[in-house]
């Protein structure tokens, strides 16, 4: 579930649409719209997107691939960055910065209302860090009661920041990187859980660095699938309430992470990845 919507737990990740290092178009626009149109006839229903990845591109992308969109199709975006002339990633965290992101999002998606927009910090380009997010977020909550926003997750958070963020609105989701190398979110995931809310990992495959281990090609040659496939369903299996959003610009490749959702995945398979030792 993402708020009040229902969702397969195998969605799609749009960071990938736009050019390379995520800034201008894509190389071919054509293969970006064909990905998302067989992705949602395939059953995905959970599109992550932000107007930051291109910046405008994605959105753009997505509503000429999609837009009128099917009812069951639940679209997350993200503020709280901008990007620069040198396509750099900016922290984008005042009133008019968060208001106008949001105005950007409804306008390249064609939407009246998005279904959930997380915020996400820009304490550290390194990854979560403290420091408060109250007054980003009063912003938003703000924008949610005038009915522009649905719902609101957070991203790139510490537990602290989580549980700060529930004392001003409902959070329904949290996303932050996670993935078989990198799992320094155990302990969060597991309370989410607990509570009822969505995780969704980002960089699943280890994203700019992609996932290598010998433990991992080993589990892979013998459940028969690639090794990203088995880091895709080792997520699955790690925590109900792990939502997936890998993303691609291929149609072979998302056909391939599709595939995951079908892997055979024993409990000793996942007790061998258990034990890698994360970054």
């Amino acid at each position: 579930m993402l708020g009040e919507r229902p969702v397969n737990r195998f969605g799609y990740g749009a960071m990938q649409l736009a050019g390379k290092g995520v800034f201008g178009p894509p190389r071919d626009r054509a293969e970006a719209v064909a990905v998302l149109r067989e992705a949602v006839e395939s059953g995905v229903n959970h599109i992550d997107t932000s107007d930051f990845y291109g910046p405008h591109v994605t959105n753009e992308i997505i509503r000429e691939a999609l837009h009128p969109y099917r009812d069951d199709v639940v679209i997350v975006t993200k503020v709280g960055a901008r990007r620069g002339a040198d396509a750099s990633w900016n922290p984008a965290f005042s009133k008019e910065d968060l208001t106008q992101a949001v105005h950007d999002n409804l306008r390249n998606l064609g939407l009246d209302a998005i279904e959930v927009v997380n915020l996400r910090a820009m304490f550290s380009v390194h990854g979560p860090a403290e420091g408060s997010i109250e007054e980003p977020l009063t912003v938003l909550t703000d924008l949610k009661r005038q009915g522009l926003i649905r719902h609101i997750g957070l991203s790139n958070v510490t537990l602290r920041q989580v549980e700060e963020g529930r004392r001003i609105t409902e959070i329904v989701c949290v996303q932050n990187m996670y993935n078989l190398a990198n799992r320094a979110d155990d302990a969060m995931i597991d309370r989410l859980a607990a509570e009822g809310t969505a995780y969704v990992p980002f960089f699943p495959l280890g994203g700019f660095s992609p996932l290598q281990s010998s433990t991992l090609s080993d589990v892979a040659a013998r459940l028969g699938a690639t090794p990203m496939q088995v880091a895709l369903a080792w997520l699955l299996k790690r925590s109900p309430n792990i939502l997936l959003i890998p993303g691609t610009s291929s149609r072979v490749h998302l056909r391939e992470n599709l595939a995951a959702a079908e892997v055979d995945f024993p409990d000793e398979a996942m007790a061998e990845l258990d034990g890698m030792v994360p970054a």
